[in-house]
């Protein structure tokens, strides 16, 4: 069985006229919906996901289910969620594609991390995992223009034929198409910068291009427990508790050894902050977010440490 992931945004042809054309087999779809934003932009989304749901259904033959996604603005829960939903779908044997076409770019990235990241780690299940794009034919917004400015020249001569209360209306539907341009021609199609969680950038972390091996797991899985660390020896020593290990010095060098390969120099899960002779040892976002969508259960017994 063939599952695709959509994220809803504002777009309806690129989330269904590829899967048409190219005959694709779609047996299952899970669209994605936010609900976070305008009033009008979330209610818009939604009438798109119900439009798509039928279409789905009436043009593919495919099952339908519609997820929510609480914030569109917070990657970390849109990776956690995808991380999820993508593992479930291939536990249950079926391949997986995800459309990044639409939505905010924090979801659509989040996704396509997601996807990357379980491509690493489950290698026999590489080639069921897909993300994909489709590129616009026509962008309307520069049809809209054009059209809005047709109407701005044609509101400018009825002013001199407008009597009366129609006069005032035609006048306030000048100015407001005059300033719409305005503010389109200078800004684009998007005005502002939004502040997130107390920053007006939303970093994107990068996924790892290795795996992650059994006694790193516990490394990451202990800063995540655990925090921040003020030295390297500290995390040994924690470790040698939590394993019932002696802490000796070729133990203490294990540690270093692999807290260095998932370091900045390996695979970025940790980072290290220089404090006199030793390192302040933390996770890192894209180690967070490995903590975050990755169980314990399992993870930590019948180890080859």
């Amino acid at each position: 069985m063939q599952t695709h992931m959509v994220p809803v945004g504002f777009d309806y042809d690129r989330l269904i006229a590829p899967l048409v054309r190219e005959q694709m087999d779609v047996d299952r779809v899970i669209l994605l919906e936010g609900s976070v934003g305008s009033e009008a932009n979330v209610e818009y989304s939604r009438n798109l996901a119900e439009k798509l749901e039928q279409d789905y259904r009436n043009l593919l033959g495919a099952n339908t289910e519609r997820v929510a996604i609480e914030d569109v603005y917070d990657y970390d829960t849109a990776f956690e969620q995808a991380f999820e939903l993508i593992n479930e779908e291939l536990d249950r044997g079926n391949e997986v594609w995800v459309n990044v076409s639409a939505m905010p770019r924090t979801v659509s990235f989040a996704f396509a991390t997601a996807a990357h990241s379980i491509m690493v780690e489950r290698e026999g299940d590489r080639d069921r995992i897909h993300t994909y794009y489709t590129v616009p034919e026509k962008y309307l917004e520069t049809e809209l223009a054009k059209e809005l400015r047709a109407q701005r020249d044609l509101l400018a001569d009825l002013q001199a034929e407008a009597e009366g209360p129609a006069a005032a209306r035609v006048q306030e539907r000048f100015e407001s198409a005059r300033s719409l341009l305005s503010e389109f021609d200078e800004r684009g199609t998007t005005i502002g910068a939004k502040e997130i969680d107390g920053s007006h950038v939303v970093e994107l972390p990068v996924a790892s291009f290795s795996n992650v091996k059994p006694f790193e797991e516990v490394i990451l899985f202990t800063l995540g427990e655990h925090g921040e660390f003020e030295s390297v020896s500290e995390l040994a020593q924690r470790l040698a508790r939590e394993l019932g290990e002696e802490y000796t010095d070729s133990f203490r060098s294990k540690v270093i050894y692999n807290v260095d390969r998932l370091g900045p120099g390996g695979k970025g899960y940790i980072e290290q902050e220089s404090q006199g002779k030793s390192y302040r040892t933390r996770l890192s976002r894209i180690g967070q977010l490995w903590v975050r969508s990755h169980s314990r259960n399992g993870s930590d017994t019948d180890l080859d440490l």
